[in-house]
């Protein structure tokens, strides 16, 4: 049986999204037609948005659909002057200067909020940011849901959100915007949410998406990420207690719950990742191939890591559905293969 500790970057199907999608194919009519049927599409479209909304505290705010975070990042961003650490995600990062300082800790050192974009939580570290008041954008992708967070009182005038990361479908997110902001359409044509973004609504994924968040608002208000994070301090204890080497990224400061960054140096990320994958357990590295050549973590890199460190780092984030059994097997396994690469280099020095 495998075991995935891969949630940052896909949270499997929530079976209440399921059930909604289900029900929402039933739906015949475009949100857009004035007859029955296209009130009937409209009515679950909006009541949707209504939903998501709730769950993410931003009541009387724009919920504008997109296909996902990053159309959101380029529907917020585009024609913008912003600036940013350099540990934001591609999506962001690809239209902001990334220029402000990080320091060893994670923490982004902001000057002017209102042109500086600041993401909420880190994808690969899991390291949780203070937003001060008056920021123009937070990507709040990998702390919706997982994180006690309402928009309305954020500080932030815009925020990024998927469902995928969250249980939702994938291929459906939205931009959060305060009323009133300036936002011009990439997407032309029948001016479809509000004017910002035209193109048929896709009904379907928008009442995934709700369930979703209605689901994971409800988890959260249970306590079930305080379980997973003690499940996440079970697994660092368990591979600190040997792996003397390897450093455990953000540790001490506030983190997501699920999420945990393990850097061993000389121990390439990628070969970790297959070597856990043959094992039977999903992971992702904290670097990137990018045609064809492998690149250290830039996330790292910028928190001042050296470049072997950036390219040793791994991300095991855990889900609600972990079990202890889930974490303590990863942790045997992966200590197993330490072991070996630990002989093979000490051979290999002698």
């Amino acid at each position: 049986m495998r075991v995935y500790l891969d949630h940052n970057a896909t949270a499997p199907l929530r079976p209440e999204a399921k059930a909604a999608m289900i029900a929402a194919m039933e739906i015949v009519g475009n949100p857009s037609s004035v007859h029955a049927e296209g009130r009937a599409a409209k009515g679950l479209m909006e009541k949707a948005r209504a939903e998501i909304a709730a769950a993410f505290g931003a009541d009387g705010a724009d919920v504008v659909f997109t296909s996902g975070a990053t159309e959101a990042a380029a529907l917020a961003l585009q024609g913008r002057d912003l600036h940013a650490g350099d540990i934001e995600h591609d999506a962001v990062s690809a239209w902001v200067t990334s220029d402000l300082p990080v320091d060893g800790n994670g923490q982004v050192s902001v000057k002017d909020p209102a042109k500086t974009a600041l993401q909420l939580a880190n994808s690969e570290t899991g390291i949780v940011q203070t937003l001060p008041d008056g920021l123009l954008l937070s990507d709040m992708t990998q702390g919706f849901g997982k994180l006690p967070v309402a928009f309305n009182w954020s500080g932030a005038t815009m925020a990024l959100v998927s469902a995928h990361k969250l249980g939702g479908p994938k291929g459906i997110g939205a931009l959060v915007v305060k009323r009133g902001t300036d936002i011009p359409a990439q997407l032309l044509g029948g001016g479809q949410e509000m004017g910002r973004r035209a193109g048929t609504e896709n009904l379907i994924g928008m009442a995934g998406f709700a369930a979703a968040a209605t689901a994971a608002a409800k988890d959260l208000a249970d306590g079930v990420w305080e379980r997973v994070a003690n499940l996440r301090d079970l697994l660092e204890e368990a591979l600190a207690a040997e792996a003397k080497d390897t450093i455990f990224v953000g540790k001490g400061e506030k983190r997501l719950p699920n999420t945990t960054c393990i850097a061993t140096p000389g121990w390439k990320g990628e070969t970790q990742v297959m070597q856990m994958d043959l094992a039977g357990f999903a992971i992702s590295a904290g670097s990137a191939c990018s045609s064809g050549k492998v690149r250290a973590s830039r996330v790292l890199k910028a928190m001042g890591y050296d470049d072997a460190t950036a390219a040793s780092a791994i991300r095991v984030s855990l889900g609600p559905d972990t079990t202890e059994q889930d974490v303590l097997g990863f942790a045997e396994s992966w200590l197993t293969r330490m072991r070996k690469h630990r002989d093979r280099t000490l051979k290999g020095a002698a």
